[in-house]
């Protein structure tokens, strides 16, 4: 058993459970952080921070909201020269795919004079079960800003395995793990596969990126949550992450899970269903 401590920022999160419960499976020492952990860790409060890094040796860095937010950029330096202070000695960092904010980040870690990886990601599969998504298609609807381009969805579990990979094998170190699904879909596309997986009724309905953020804030969308979907749809969203990579195959020696295996999972789970009605006997 290796019992240096892997600290997980953001252990509640998608990717961060996840990670968190891998390393642990494995045997291996991991501190947990969030706001409400026993060790708190909060973005907002760097008082927090010293003690969620003391006695720390690797630590996995998510970003809340997003790495693309104006912050960031400041926010993961200060983490970094904190870390370096504390005698952390690998970070890995996720990202997404095409932010240019998030990028700048990325380059603070790369530049740092730690050992380094960062997983740039695409969007996830489970925005459309664990998160903002979630909602309309449960009823059936579901309003987005008018996507300008295909997305190569990847599954949050071959994220997580590959987050993994980076903070467990040397051999790694030092690269940018630039992480996407198999195949290029619209959103349209994704939705279909979902009322077809659920055996539902569910629609897609695309709306000028104005109208849906006027409407959103109106029913009390946080400013900042805001601007970050103002950045995906409009700028991210723009083409220019319209390809794939081999990097899942690559790390973990088999592909990348597709869309089809992720809604027939969560399709069986029930996740889409009315609230409320029941799925192989059990409430959903």
């Amino acid at each position: 058993m290796n019992n240096d401590v892997i600290a997980v920022i953001g252990a509640t999160g998608k990717t961060g459970v996840r990670v968190a419960t891998r390393l642990s499976e494995r045997g291996r020492a991991v501190r947990t952080l969030s706001r409400n952990a026993s060790i708190p860790f909060d973005w907002q409060d760097r008082a927090t921070w010293p003690a969620a890094l003391a006695g720390v040796s690797a630590a996995y860095v998510t970003y809340y909201p997003d790495l693309a937010m104006p912050q960031a950029e400041d926010d993961i330096r200060a983490l970094i020269a904190l870390a370096r202070q504390q005698g952390v000695e690998h970070m890995v960092l996720l990202s997404g795919r095409g932010e240019e904010g998030a990028q700048r980040a990325e380059q603070v870690l790369i530049n740092s004079g730690l050992a380094w990886n960062v997983v740039r990601a695409s969007w996830f599969m489970q925005n459309f079960s664990e998160s903002f998504m979630l909602e309309g298609l449960q009823a059936g609807e579901l309003v987005l800003p008018q996507p300008r381009a295909r997305e190569p969805f990847i599954d949050v579990d071959d994220i997580a395995d590959v987050a993994v990979a980076a903070l467990t094998e040397p051999a790694l170190r030092h690269q940018l793990l630039e992480v996407t699904g198999p195949e290029l879909l619209t959103f349209a596309e994704s939705v279909q596969a979902v009322a077809q997986a659920s055996g539902r009724d569910i629609g897609f309905t695309p709306v000028p990126v104005d109208a849906y953020l006027t409407a959103a804030k109106a029913e009390g969308l946080p400013d900042d949550i805001a601007w970050l979907i103002n950045e995906l749809f409009v700028h991210v969203l723009d083409g220019r992450n319209e390809s794939t990579t081999d990097t899942v195959e690559r790390v973990l020696g088999r592909p990348a899970r597709s869309l089809a295996e992720y809604v027939a999972r969560m399709a069986a789970s029930g996740v889409w269903s009315v609230p409320g009605t029941s799925v192989n006997g059990k409430a959903a």
